[in-house]
């Protein structure tokens, strides 16, 4: 990192940014080997461990590694920052799929599991800061790496929201699509209804029993119609347990259902759905055991801006022009924009394949998306409407 200077230039920042692309591949490395399923807590601690370590070798002033509702976070610089870079260290993947998937390099493309969601953004996010020097970096923006974020952030939350709390902007380092930045995401809820009925013998006395699959499969079909193609909301069954054996009226079943909307008002509008829904047979109990509303709506205008501005950025650097969409996943950049943080995501990798064995990540792209980081931050900085 060096002295205490001037900001870098645009001209000057994407060069630097090409010089830095070896190291930056080998901390995805070491990152990448470093497996971190989010289920495994132990397993995220110490990549947590291992990501405090580069940054503090990258940046020159140590991370800080700290405990949050049992789970490690990773934060450096000012704890509310004028712009707040936010990303996540856990995987879906679980451990040992290195053997499986291992880390390699194919001509431009990086592969090993969690390589484009969403290590290599982190390795990214470090990179911006170490290109902007500590006169930016230390004093105008803060980085907040989680490991519960495949995981729906239940635990991470209320920290990500305090983060952002003073923030100008949020940044978010979750992979792009197709290259473009998204500045809009629709929010996500998710339900466990179980529906309680009564067993009998599916031969002797059916008539005895409360068939709990029957009503199951009820609601199955009424909350499709939940949904509202026009603006974009969809309800969509995703799971279903009942029964125990073949001759037995079943007398439980469990429906899994995913609800996504462009709105809070959407949003809310399903959420009031699915707790007032009730099974046919008066003797039947329904209950939600888990979820409801998850991540709330990142608007369109929460982002606009900011995709303006990453635009202008882009073009300063000699970049190829960069787009950005709406699309229907969630990330914790919804939380922050829900406090009316303007709110830019998809600043990470260019590649593919996120949850998916053909992942991979662009080593090209790596450094050109450091520099647009860096002048982005910079002219926040320097005054820049968000």
């Amino acid at each position: 990192m060096r002295d205490d200077g001037p900001v870098p230039a645009p001209a000057d920042l994407l060069p630097a940014a090409r010089d830095l692309a070896p190291r930056m591949i080998e901390t995805l490395r070491i990152l990448v080997e470093t497996e971190s399923p989010s289920a495994d807590v132990d397993a995220c601690r110490a990549c947590v461990d291992v990501a405090a370590r580069e940054i503090t070798n990258w940046l020159g002033t140590p991370a800080r590694v700290i405990e949050h509702g049992g789970r490690p976070v990773l934060r450096w610089g000012p704890d509310r920052p004028a712009v707040l870079l936010l990303g996540h260290l856990d995987t879906v993947w679980p451990l040992g799929t290195l053997e499986r998937l291992p880390w390699r390099i194919d001509g431009d493309q990086v592969r090993g599991p969690g390589v484009f969601d969403m290590k290599a953004g982190v390795v990214q996010a470090i990179a911006a800061l170490a290109l902007l020097g500590p006169r930016v970096g230390e004093h105008a923006a803060g980085l907040l790496l989680t490991t519960d974020e495949e995981i729906g952030s239940g635990t991470s939350r209320d920290l990500i929201e305090d983060a952002a709390g003073n923030a100008r902007a949020t940044l978010v380092f979750e992979p792009s699509i197709e290259g473009d930045l998204k500045s809009a995401r629709k929010g996500t809820s998710w339900y466990v209804v179980e529906i309680t009925g009564r067993a009998a013998h599916a031969g002797l006395d059916p008539e005895r029993g409360i068939n709990a699959l029957v009503e199951a499969a009820a609601l199955v079909g009424d909350c499709i119609g939940w949904a509202d193609p026009a603006v974009g909301t969809t309800v969509n069954p995703t799971t279903a347990r009942a029964g125990t054996t073949d001759n037995t009226i079943p007398d439980r079943a469990v429906v899994g259902i995913d609800a996504r909307a462009w709105s809070a008002e959407e949003q809310h509008r399903v959420d009031t759905l699915v707790r007032s829904w009730g099974p046919a047979h008066p003797e039947a109990d329904v209950a939600i055991i888990a979820g409801g509303i998850n991540r709330p709506a990142m608007e369109e205008s929460s982002g606009a801006r900011l995709a303006a501005l990453a635009s202008e950025c882009a073009n300063a650097l000699g970049l190829a022009p960069i787009g950005s969409r709406a699309v229907g996943g969630a990330s914790d950049g919804n939380f922050t924009a829900a406090l009316g943080v303007p709110t830019l995501d998809g600043l990470g990798a260019v590649g593919d394949g996120a949850h998916a064995d053909h992942e991979w990540a662009s080593a090209a792209a790596m450094p050109e998306r450091a520099a647009l980081t860096a002048a982005i931050i910079a002219a926040i900085h320097d005054g820049a409407q968000t």
